[in-house]
């Protein structure tokens, strides 16, 4: 069986669907092994300019570890599980284009901890989120503690790690820690919608706000500013940027290939 399933849309906007649905989508290491191999092919490809990653089915986005598959590891065993979940958290977070996490149903534990390495979070409105592990007296162990003080706030993120909190929808959207909640009939529809809106800007200029944004985002503001300052000097000699003057001059629709 295929854990991850892999789909090209548009030639350039990937779609990551974890599968493993009858186990709530849980990460186990086989499905965490291809989804490395997925996260590899999209960094060597040229082509892709945005990444969506959602689950299969409607109830769960991915419910974190497969506790089943833990419960016979010995303590060496777990620790390894949970570094390796780190490790394809971190490559998620290193892919040089945008990443849409499309939540789809629950996302608890390493499943929220996958989506925070995202860039943007979208939910269908019937879902429910949290970092859950104090409950099963540990603690998140795949960057979660990290993440989402960065994109929650501090109280926030210590508010829902102590008490394991397991919360909406409405109210992650009303905290920031997703971007967009929708009918979950319309979520792959707008993920794609916005992945279109990501891949008609300029391929190597997204790259670079990328990259200004999440290395800049913990450096002192002179620092991240030059940060900025030098991935702007990266768009300046490219053809896309003259190619975006040309078409604002002849009130079309620009055409850009990332050179």
């Amino acid at each position: 069986m295929q854990f991850v399933n892999y789909e090209t849309v548009d030639e350039n906007i990937v779609v990551v669907t974890l599968n493993r649905p009858e186990a709530a989508n849980a990460l186990s290491l086989a499905l965490l092994t291809e989804l490395e191999k997925c996260i590899q092919k999209i960094k060597a490809s040229g082509k892709i300019r945005c990444v969506i990653i959602t689950g299969s089915g409607e109830k769960a986005f991915c419910a974190g570890a497969d506790l089943k598959e833990r419960k016979i590891m010995n303590e060496e065993e777990v620790v390894a599980a949970v570094q390796k979940i780190g490790s394809v958290c971190d490559s998620i977070e290193k892919i040089d284009v945008p990443v849409i996490a499309a939540i789809n149903g629950v996302s608890f534990g390493g499943g929220l901890e996958l989506a925070l390495a995202c860039d943007l979070r979208i939910a269908a409105n019937h879902v429910k989120l949290g970092l859950t592990e104090t409950s099963l007296a540990i603690i998140p162990g795949a960057g979660g503690t990290q993440r989402l003080p960065r994109l929650i706030g501090i109280g926030q993120a210590k508010l829902l790690i102590y008490t394991a909190k397991i919360i909406s929808a409405d109210d992650a959207l009303a905290i920031g820690l997703i971007e967009r909640s929708v009918a979950a009939s319309f979520l792959q529809d707008e993920a794609i919608s916005i992945a279109r809106k990501i891949t008609n800007n300029g391929p190597i200029a997204v790259k670079q706000a990328k990259k200004a944004i999440n290395q800049g985002v913990n450096l002192p503001l002179d620092k991240a500013i030059q940060l900025e300052h030098e991935s702007y000097l990266k768009v300046i000699p490219t053809k896309d940027r003259k190619e975006g003057l040309l078409a604002f001059q002849e009130k079309r629709k620009p055409d850009y290939h990332g050179n």
